[in-house]
């Protein structure tokens, strides 16, 4: 592997492997090594740790990764990238490749496989178009997974952080701070990638929560909810919940419920806390038949 210390050597290295990026996958490879470092120590891996990587792209991350880590193994989705990170990759005992698409990979088999009864560390640079849906499964699998740290579009962490009453607060906040307390570990400029993506990008820290933040009798319903009033953000929540596909609710019911919580009827989703959407998912699961 390159000693890369900027992108020019970088793009060199690409074109010599004649290795094209990728629209499709969403590559943008990283070429700083400096922000590589700073991603190791984001994760806080040890020795002690199973490191999952989704997306290693040509091994830079990867080598580093292995140099702190117990084991490594590397998710890769893009066939013509395995020969370069054989070949890169060789000369280290701790870690192994595959070939899969991570939104089909069984996270808890492979724990199980490489550490089992133990947890694992996720670090990845994912693909942007494909972020949400990564993070999600990651979460919902219910893997014994201790942490994610990711590269995501600044935009996205902004919104994952967010808090009642601002403009990024939605369902993306909630369900990530349902599973997770997220932390934005720092920004990353365009011109640290091959080639420069549009956006400025973040290093985003996901602390998985031992139990979800709230407690909640239906969880499935507190989704809903959850989904049903940003669906229409300009709407308020009484007519998003009674407009929500599959709720059975009534704008009568909508507002016991908002009453309940001592809130207005033209309150929005945006103004209720996590705690505040579970109350009101046990309150409608208990008071009335949903359909």
């Amino acid at each position: 592997m390159p000693d890369l210390k900027h992108a020019g050597e970088l793009k060199a290295y690409l074109r010599q492997q004649g290795i094209h990026t990728s629209k499709r996958y969403g590559q943008n490879f990283l070429a700083d090594p400096a922000v590589l470092d700073q991603i190791v120590d984001a994760a806080q891996v040890s020795g002690d740790d199973y490191v999952i990587e989704i997306g290693p792209g040509i091994g830079t991350l990867t080598r580093r990764l292995c140099m702190k880590a117990g084991f490594v193994t590397a998710v890769e989705l893009d066939k013509k990238l395995l020969p370069i990170l054989s070949e890169q990759l060789s000369d280290l005992s701790n870690v192994e490749v595959i070939n899969q698409d991570i939104l089909k990979t069984d996270i808890q088999a492979l724990i199980g496989e490489r550490k089992p009864g133990g947890t694992c560390k996720i670090v990845a640079n994912l693909p942007y178009y494909i972020t949400t849906p990564i993070i999600m499964k990651l979460l919902e699998s219910r893997a014994s997974i201790r942490s994610i740290t990711v590269m995501v579009q600044k935009e996205v962490a902004d919104r994952i952080c967010s808090g009642p009453g601002s403009r990024e607060y939605g369902s993306l906040s909630l369900a990530v701070q349902y599973y997770a307390r997220p932390e934005i570990m720092f920004f990353v400029p365009p011109e640290c990638f091959v080639p420069e993506p549009a956006v400025t990008s973040a290093v985003l820290n996901l602390a998985l929560r031992e139990e979800p933040a709230v407690s909640v009798r239906n969880e499935k319903l507190l989704f809903s909810l959850i989904h049903a009033s940003f669906e229409q953000r300009r709407k308020t929540l009484a007519n998003g919940l009674k407009n929500a596909a599959g709720l059975g609710l009534s704008k009568e019911m909508a507002a016991s419920g908002l009453a309940m919580l001592g809130k207005p009827m033209n309150v929005r989703g945006e103004e209720l806390s996590l705690s505040e959407f579970a109350k009101l998912a046990d309150y409608f699961d208990n008071n009335i038949p949903l359909c």
